[in-house]
């Protein structure tokens, strides 16, 4: 269940989404990268396929196998070597688009807020490679200084199935 909001702090999440969608877009990924807390943690487990009765058993939970279980310094391995001439799965680099729906606070504490959203990403590369990811984004943010810093990003993508040719990019 949602926590309502007033309009400005709803406005302002949104507003820190939609940056931070551009900054993925536009590989300024040294500022995404500055969105994050220094202990934040990126995780996106694998989801399989289940029974009604055992969806509580979807996805692999955490410390089991993932797509990605990531620190900022793992993190910031990723961004490094996307910056460097040796990611040769975006060389040259994929065209993204980030878009960010029903972003609606969950928790809320002194704290921190819990912010779910669901997105789409869109990746193109070359001339006829093409990507569509679909699922939940689920983050725990903190408030810092005029803004946020993302502390824990949780990934649950809609597919079972990975056709993507690399998973270099970041959701």
């Amino acid at each position: 269940m949602a926590i309502l909001l007033n309009v400005q702090t709803q406005y302002e999440l949104e507003q820190f989404y939609y940056d931070e969608a551009a900054c993925l877009d536009e590989a300024r990924y040294t500022d995404w990268l500055a969105l994050f807390a220094e202990d934040a943690r990126y995780w996106v487990p694998v989801r399989q396929t289940r029974l009604t009765g055992q969806l509580d058993e979807e996805f692999t939970k955490p410390g089991e196998i993932a797509l990605f279980d990531d620190d900022m310094g793992t993190l910031g391995i990723r961004v490094r070597k996307l910056q460097s001439a040796y990611a040769w799965g975006e060389n040259p680099p994929s065209r993204t688009r980030h878009m960010y729906s029903n972003i609606r606070v969950t928790a809320r504490d002194e704290d921190s807020l819990t912010v779910s959203m669901n997105f789409i990403f869109y990746r193109g590369y070359l001339a006829q490679d093409a990507d569509w990811w679909v699922g939940r984004r689920e983050d725990v943010l903190r408030p810092h200084e005029d803004s946020y810093k993302i502390a824990r990003r949780h990934v649950f993508l809609d597919q079972t199935v990975i056709l993507s040719k690399n998973m270099s990019h970041f959701f």
